[in-house]
């Protein structure tokens, strides 16, 4: 696993590296923005779906016990989570259950509460399906790490709020919530009678001495009504490949997401996302743990360049995800001229912090999963523009 090697991916249709001169003016800036890894696939996950499409018949798919098994064994061995095969709902992505959860349980114009600066995906889900968008905003403690504001938390809920949106653990500020910060979410939520819907993709990217806490089994203790939503994707790079379920103890919501699902023709799974998932629980966890290694080693790198080089501007330390959160509001530029200076001056694309909701003002997402040389390279170029 030489994760230093650089793995050309022009030309095959990579959404991150083959529209650079469309989204940035230039074919030469150094893309580290959207979450995919730059590195190949686990070989055993590689190996299945090869064999996979080597059976030349790609027809229609069904669920297969090989795949609720290496599903529930990775999470009970890795995150001791026990998961009721029958919970499981499968989704072609987290999105779209989430998507699928907020149309079922609200009606346009409910308020729908997230906690920015957060994945923009979720700002999308409520507006385009014309919900109102409550921001109960993370602050930012005094170790420099977002917290959850659950006074204010709580004020929405007195105010009608139904339905809250989590992210844990959390991008783009890369926080691993504890669980004594879930209870009283889920406490709270339970008080309300408040449906939480986790986005827990990043669930097994989490740097040690942190761990990944589920929210599930949290709330069913408090009777908190839940959904946790969950995907192999993230995890071991290949989101090419849709695939992702939704954890749904209620049987109620259960049977109304899967009929929304059937009613959208989305409830088969695709031909090669049951041999690569399958693959990737049972075999890939070495794999996983190699990457981890690598990827907080780069993160480090990258945080030792901006504080040796550019000390005026905040880094805030990831405890999971491979993405890095930086503060640069010393700079004092607006969100166009912060973008113009990343793609015209430094000759990086770095995601501008405002796409997560008006508190990423100011900040930038750095993806670290790629060769360090790269991330040296990208972060070195952003600090030096700064003197040019």
């Amino acid at each position: 696993m030489d994760f230093d090697r650089e793995h050309p991916r022009r030309g095959t249709a990579s959404y991150k590296w083959d529209q650079l001169g469309a989204l940035f003016g230039s074919e030469d800036v150094l893309p580290l923005w959207v979450a995919d890894m730059d590195f190949p696939c686990a070989p055993e996950i590689v190996a299945a779906t090869v064999k996979r499409a080597e059976e030349a018949l790609y027809g229609y798919t069904i669920r297969t016990p090989e795949w609720e098994q290496s599903l529930c064994a990775w999470y009970a061995s890795r995150h001791r989570w026990d998961i009721d095969p029958a919970s499981v709902v499968t989704t072609p992505s987290v999105v779209t259950a989430l998507a699928m959860a907020v149309e079922l349980h609200t009606q346009p114009g409910d308020a729908v509460v997230l906690q920015s600066p957060v994945y923009h995906p979720f700002s999308d889900v409520i507006r385009l399906q014309e919900r109102t968008l409550v921001d109960n905003a993370l602050v930012i403690d005094d170790r420099g790490k977002y917290a959850m504001d659950l006074d204010g938390l709580r004020a929405h809920l007195q105010a009608g709020a139904r339905v809250v949106l989590l992210c844990n653990p959390h991008n783009p500020g890369g926080r691993v919530w504890e669980a004594s910060v879930l209870d009283a979410l889920a406490g709270l939520c339970a008080e309300y009678d408040a449906l939480v819907l986790s986005d827990e993709i990043h669930a097994d990217i989490v740097f040690a001495p942190h761990t990944f806490c589920p929210f599930l089994p949290i709330a069913q203790q408090r009777g908190t009504r839940a959904i946790s939503l969950l995907s192999a994707t993230k995890t071991f790079n290949i989101p090419g490949i849709p695939s992702a379920f939704a954890i749904v103890p209620d049987g109620h919501m259960r049977q109304a997401l899967m009929r929304r699902l059937r009613s959208m023709s989305l409830h088969m799974q695709p031909f090669f996302a049951q041999p690569a998932v399958t693959a990737a629980y049972r075999y890939g966890a070495s794999w996983l743990d190699a990457v981890l290694a690598y990827v907080w080693d780069n993160i480090c790198a990258a945080i030792d360049i901006v504080q040796t080089r550019a000390p005026a501007l905040r880094c805030m330390v990831p405890e999971g995800t491979y993405l890095l959160w930086v503060d640069v509001r010393a700079l004092g530029l607006s969100p166009d001229a912060l973008r113009t200076f990343m793609y015209t001056r430094a000759r990086v694309a770095f995601n501008e912090g405002s796409m997560f909701g008006h508190t990423g003002r100011g900040f930038v997402r750095i993806n670290c999963a790629c060769p360090r040389a790269r991330v040296v390279q990208a972060v070195g170029q952003f600090v030096d523009a700064l003197g040019h």
